[in-house]
């Protein structure tokens, strides 16, 4: 370890992302690892509007919903890599040489600005660094429309994400079997349209990979 790296540890230690317990290295405690709602089997695997399939190895609930919120809300930023580790251990278990591209859901450059950082990208770029390469930015968010969650009717979801993103780069997407990464699916709205869209620019295949999942009513 460098000595700049010793002093950053120091200065900024490593904490759980889900209960803020410091730690001795990046990660997550074991504590939270035995309490996590963590989905099992088939119920990781959910199919959404539109069709599209989606794997997630928790349950967006509890401890799951509390770390995402420190990550998204918080500026947790420094949880993405071992967020993003779960996302790349659920889709390799379930998705293992389905996909050949993983890109994620952008957030709008409004949206950006406020936190700081776009939270799906770095669960991609976490995600991709096991799999020793990168995510490729495919789709633009033009629109800076109301946050998901403000939202409870599943008809208001699917309208306020209609127009609001583009694809981008043709080329690479084309003839592509695309993995869509984002933090968490609730009604399946945002991940159906981006998913439509790399479609419509040709991809071959799109699966998706969030964090958490909502349970279905």
């Amino acid at each position: 370890m460098s000595l700049l790296s010793a002093l950053l540890d120091r200065i900024f230690p490593a904490k759980c992302p889900f209960c803020g317990r410091v730690l001795d290295r990046p990660g997550i405690c074991d504590a939270c690892r035995g309490e996590l709602p963590w989905t099992e089997g088939a119920d990781a695997l959910r199919r959404g509007p539109g069709g599209f399939l989606c794997a997630a190895p928790l349950w967006y609930q509890g401890l799951a919903r509390e770390g995402l919120h420190r990550f998204k809300f918080r500026g947790m930023s420094s949880a993405a890599a071992p967020l993003g580790e779960l996302i790349a251990g659920c889709a390799a278990e379930h998705f293992s040489g389905a996909f050949d591209t993983v890109t994620w859901v952008p957030a709008s450059p409004r949206r950006l600005r406020q936190r700081g950082y776009d939270q799906a990208r770095l669960l991609a770029e976490s995600a991709c660094r096991l799999w020793e390469t990168k995510p490729l930015p495919l789709l633009r968010k033009t629109v800076h429309n109301p946050a998901q969650s403000g939202l409870k009717e599943a008809a208001a979801r699917r309208a306020n994400v209609l127009g609001v993103y583009e694809a981008v780069d043709p080329e690479r997407i084309s003839g592509h079997r695309i993995l869509l990464v984002d933090d968490v699916v609730t009604s399946g709205a945002t991940l159906s349209e981006c998913a439509r869209l790399l479609r419509s620019a040709g991809a071959a295949e799109v699966l998706c990979a969030t964090l958490a999942q909502a349970r279905k009513s």
